[in-house]
């Protein structure tokens, strides 16, 4: 069965304020790959374990319809309430391993920061049932490894943040292994022949620091800690924003910082 740790009302709503979409280099890659498997037009995508759609709105121009399937209903919640007015983007309260869609009907089906959740070898069957021939799945993850840049405080800024983690990581799933190997398992579990995993692929993104303190809170490390010692959890991020402030020298939490991730992505394509 899968992990269900990001069921709250709360994390719902910092996971749909301060989570990103795939950066576009995850996004050309992804599409380069099932371009030169399958035909347009696409007529379905599938996006598993969606959280609040960050992933499956990207889709929406490429396919005739998508849909975000994911187990926690306050986070369809939170999707449904963003992207009430796209046509062809549907969301349903559902576990990877029973994607409710028709056999060998998909085109693509995603994950994004998400399969490490799932039981691997179910959703796997699962994902074979419903993938047309020469179907692809895409699965994507920046790793735990992240690095906020700022002018020349770059190192005393990583610095900090590492600290962050590092009080994080006694309250962090087991499941988190998968992210910290890359999804190696995830990739060797994969039926198909055709397959590539891509590692280490560097992605750039300017967020402010307000954003970054934003981005903590959703981590599913974070919100145990914050489940177990509130008062700590949150002292916890007051202390962080007064050292970044200080390091930065400014007051604003408005002030532009630069967001390094180390990304791996895993392509597959079903045999036709």
């Amino acid at each position: 069965m899968a992990t269900r740790l990001f069921e709250g009302k709360g994390h719902a709503s910092v996971y749909k304020k301060y989570r990103f979409s795939p950066p576009q280099e995850i996004q050309d890659l992804i599409f380069n790959y099932l371009g030169e498997r399958l035909t347009k037009p696409y007529e379905l995508a599938v996006d598993v374990g969606c959280g609040t759609g960050q992933n499956s709105r990207i889709l929406v121009p490429y396919f005739k319809n998508v849909i975000g399937i994911d187990i926690s209903e306050a986070q369809i919640e939170e999707a449904k309430t963003s992207d009430k007015g796209i046509p062809n983007l549907n969301y349903i309260v559902s576990p990877a391993e029973i994607c409710p869609v028709d056999d060998v009907s998909v085109d693509l089906l995603t994950a994004c920061v998400a399969v490490h959740w799932f039981n691997i070898e179910t959703f796997l069957k699962e994902v074979d049932r419903i993938l047309k021939p020469g179907g692809c799945l895409a699965f994507f993850t920046y790793s735990l490894g992240m690095e906020v840049h700022y002018k020349d405080r770059s190192e005393q800024m990583i610095k900090v943040f590492n600290e962050v983690q590092d009080i994080l990581a006694q309250y962090q799933n087991e499941k988190v292994e998968h992210i910290k190997t890359g999804y190696r398992e995830i990739f060797e579990a994969i039926p198909y022949m055709d397959k590539k995993r891509i590692e280490n692929i560097i992605t750039k993104s300017p967020m402010s620091i307000g954003e970054i303190l934003g981005l903590i809170q959703t981590f599913s490390m974070y919100q145990s800690y914050l489940k177990v010692e509130p008062e700590k959890a949150k002292e916890l991020l007051e202390t962080t924003e007064q050292r970044f402030l200080e390091i930065m020298g400014v007051t604003s939490l408005d002030t532009s910082v630069e967001l390094w991730l180390h990304n791996v992505c895993v392509l597959a394509s079903k045999p036709k």
